[in-house]
Protein backbone atom coordinates (compact mmCIF):
# COMPACT_ATOMS: atom_id res chain seq x y z
CA UNK A 1 0.00 0.00 0.00
CA UNK A 2 1.10 3.41 -1.11
CA UNK A 3 0.84 6.17 1.62
CA UNK A 4 1.05 10.03 1.63
CA UNK A 5 1.89 11.58 5.25
CA UNK A 6 0.87 15.22 5.89
CA UNK A 7 2.72 16.61 9.02
CA UNK A 8 2.41 19.80 11.48
CA UNK A 9 5.16 22.78 9.91
CA UNK A 10 5.05 24.02 13.14
CA UNK A 11 6.79 20.66 14.30
CA UNK A 12 9.07 20.11 11.90
CA UNK A 13 12.07 21.36 14.02
CA UNK A 14 11.14 19.19 17.17
CA UNK A 15 10.27 15.94 15.31
CA UNK A 16 12.10 14.05 12.59
CA UNK A 17 9.21 12.05 11.38
CA UNK A 18 11.22 8.99 12.07
CA UNK A 19 8.50 7.50 14.80
CA UNK A 20 5.89 8.00 11.81
CA UNK A 21 8.45 6.05 9.21
CA UNK A 22 9.32 3.23 11.54
CA UNK A 23 5.34 2.39 12.15
CA UNK A 24 5.03 2.67 8.21
CA UNK A 25 7.65 0.26 7.82
CA UNK A 26 6.51 -2.29 10.94
CA UNK A 27 2.73 -2.08 9.97
CA UNK A 28 1.88 -0.64 13.87
CA UNK A 29 -0.23 2.48 15.06
CA UNK A 30 -2.61 2.97 12.15
CA UNK A 31 -0.97 0.82 9.41
CA UNK A 32 -1.68 -2.44 11.76
CA UNK A 33 -4.83 -2.65 9.82
CA UNK A 34 -2.69 -3.07 6.56
CA UNK A 35 -2.38 -6.88 5.31
CA UNK A 36 0.43 -5.57 3.03
CA UNK A 37 3.65 -3.77 3.09
CA UNK A 38 3.34 0.11 3.29
CA UNK A 39 5.40 2.45 1.30
CA UNK A 40 5.75 5.90 1.94
CA UNK A 41 5.45 7.74 -0.73
CA UNK A 42 5.58 11.18 0.57
CA UNK A 43 6.44 13.13 3.38
CA UNK A 44 5.21 16.81 3.02
CA UNK A 45 3.83 19.50 5.87
CA UNK A 46 0.53 21.35 5.92
CA UNK A 47 2.35 24.48 4.67
CA UNK A 48 1.60 26.21 7.76
CA UNK A 49 -1.21 27.16 9.48
CA UNK A 50 -4.32 27.31 8.89
CA UNK A 51 -2.68 24.13 6.99
CA UNK A 52 -4.65 25.52 3.67
CA UNK A 53 -1.47 23.83 1.36
CA UNK A 54 -2.79 20.20 2.40
CA UNK A 55 -5.71 19.85 0.28
CA UNK A 56 -3.05 20.49 -2.37
CA UNK A 57 0.01 18.20 -1.18
CA UNK A 58 -2.93 15.35 0.11
CA UNK A 59 -4.28 15.57 -3.90
CA UNK A 60 -0.40 15.61 -5.28
CA UNK A 61 0.66 12.90 -3.43
CA UNK A 62 -2.79 11.00 -4.81
CA UNK A 63 -2.29 11.76 -8.13
CA UNK A 64 1.62 10.46 -7.17
CA UNK A 65 -0.10 7.15 -6.27
CA UNK A 66 -0.90 7.37 -2.89
CA UNK A 67 -3.72 4.87 -2.24
CA UNK A 68 -3.93 6.65 1.48
CA UNK A 69 -3.34 9.99 2.93
CA UNK A 70 -2.51 10.21 6.78
CA UNK A 71 -2.63 12.98 8.69
CA UNK A 72 0.64 12.49 11.01
CA UNK A 73 -0.61 12.25 14.92
CA UNK A 74 1.26 15.44 15.28
CA UNK A 75 -1.80 17.26 13.65
CA UNK A 76 -4.18 15.09 14.72
CA UNK A 77 -2.97 13.63 19.06
CA UNK A 78 -0.67 16.86 19.13
CA UNK A 79 2.85 14.76 19.74
CA UNK A 80 5.69 15.72 20.27
CA UNK A 81 3.99 18.61 22.16
CA UNK A 82 0.68 17.90 23.72
CA UNK A 83 -0.93 20.62 21.39
CA UNK A 84 -3.25 18.92 18.63
CA UNK A 85 -3.89 21.21 15.23
CA UNK A 86 -7.07 23.52 15.66
CA UNK A 87 -7.69 23.55 12.46
CA UNK A 88 -7.62 19.68 12.18
CA UNK A 89 -11.28 19.61 11.72
CA UNK A 90 -11.38 22.15 8.38
CA UNK A 91 -8.19 20.46 6.77
CA UNK A 92 -9.94 16.89 7.48
CA UNK A 93 -12.97 18.02 5.70
CA UNK A 94 -11.26 20.05 2.72
CA UNK A 95 -9.20 16.80 1.78
CA UNK A 96 -12.16 14.72 1.72
CA UNK A 97 -13.92 17.18 -0.52
CA UNK A 98 -10.79 17.56 -2.98
CA UNK A 99 -9.84 13.98 -3.28
CA UNK A 100 -12.90 12.31 -2.46
CA UNK A 101 -13.04 8.52 -3.43
CA UNK A 102 -9.74 8.34 -5.05
CA UNK A 103 -7.90 6.95 -1.75
CA UNK A 104 -8.67 6.89 1.90
CA UNK A 105 -7.68 9.62 4.54
CA UNK A 106 -6.57 8.17 7.78
CA UNK A 107 -6.66 10.49 10.79
CA UNK A 108 -3.15 9.76 12.79
CA UNK A 109 -0.27 7.68 12.36
CA UNK A 110 1.13 6.27 15.96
Amino acid sequence: MKVGIIRCQQTEDMCPGNTDFAVARENKGVFATSNEPVEVIGFVSCGGCPGKKSVTRAEMMVNRGAQVVVLASCITRGNPIGFACPHRDNILAAIKKRIGEKAEIWDWTH
